[in-house]
């Protein structure tokens, strides 16, 4: 059964606190995190919105208030507007482009709590029979409308985003003592590995996540779908980057930059 990408309620998990980001993360929540001046959460909900997505949940936990302040100053921050000091109305505002149409839905779901944890203390605002879901830290050119037909086409449970991850270090062949071949560039590593951009039907929330606020989504409810034939992947060969290091965030900083994001597949 098809269901209208715009209905579908995607859940972006943003509670974590990215110790190992610590030079650019601070005082920020991970997922404010900065590329070319807007946070990765940012362009994450554009790759979804570029494929029609509109409605999003945001699972909080680690300075949670941060998040909310930038989407709450967000309209104030793009956009002209003319405020009559006198305070008898709010902000009139001039140009509604550049506005996103994003219905977003902020829900404080602990410090500590295990990302399965998180997914279930939001369940009341996934209404409808289908859910997407990603990380706050991981970003790709993710075709989301192939992921979402794969989905239907197998008609199970959940469907993940396989990625092929950059391996971080140069790599070298060897022959005997001898360096055959070096390459500086990062290969793609063999195997996949789970690269988010998950879609559920509503029955994995209640069926396999427990209520233990402990529990990580990795863990036992992904390991039951799997084992029970629920899980399939939608193998994504292209370009995906978790920002987990401050290497990692340099580069995807460059990349922005230099005006080569492979993630963009946005117009400005």
């Amino acid at each position: 059964m098809h269901h209208d990408v715009r209905d579908i309620p995607v859940v972006i998990l943003c509670g974590g606190m990215g110790t190992r980001l610590r030079e650019a993360s601070e005082k920020l929540p991970k997922p404010l995190v900065d590329i070319g001046g807007k946070p990765i959460l940012w362009h994450i909900m554009k790759t979804y919105s570029e494929h029609g997505f509109r409605r999003f949940v945001l699972a909080l936990g680690y300075k949670s208030g941060l998040i909310k302040d930038y989407f709450l100053d967000y309209r104030h921050l793009t956009s002209d507007f003319t405020l009559e000091l006198n305070g008898r109305s709010g902000p009139v505002f001039h140009n509604s482009e550049g506005n996103e149409d994003w219905e977003i839905t902020f829900v404080e779901t602990g410090l500590t709590t295990g990302t399965g944890a998180r997914l279930r203390r939001l369940t009341q605002h996934l209404d409808g029979p289908r859910f997407a879901m990603t990380y706050g830290d991981g970003i790709g050119a993710v075709d989301l409308t192939a992921l979402v037909a794969h989905h239907e086409e197998r008609g199970l449970i959940g469907t993940l985003t396989g990625v092929h991850p950059s391996s971080r270090y140069g790599e070298m062949r060897v022959d005997g003592t001898t360096v055959t071949e070096f390459n500086e560039k990062p290969t793609l590593a063999e195997g996949w590995v789970n690269g988010g951009f998950f879609l559920f039907e509503r029955e994995f929330v209640e069926q396999y996540v427990p209520e233990d606020p402990g529990v990580m989504l990795e863990s036992v409810p992904l390991q039951r779908l799997a084992r029970e034939g629920q899980l399939s992947v939608f193998e994504h060969n292209g370009f995906w980057m978790g920002m987990d290091t401050f290497r990692d965030w340099t580069e995807l900083n460059s990349l922005w930059d230099a005006g080569n994001a492979p993630w963009k597949t946005w117009k400005d």
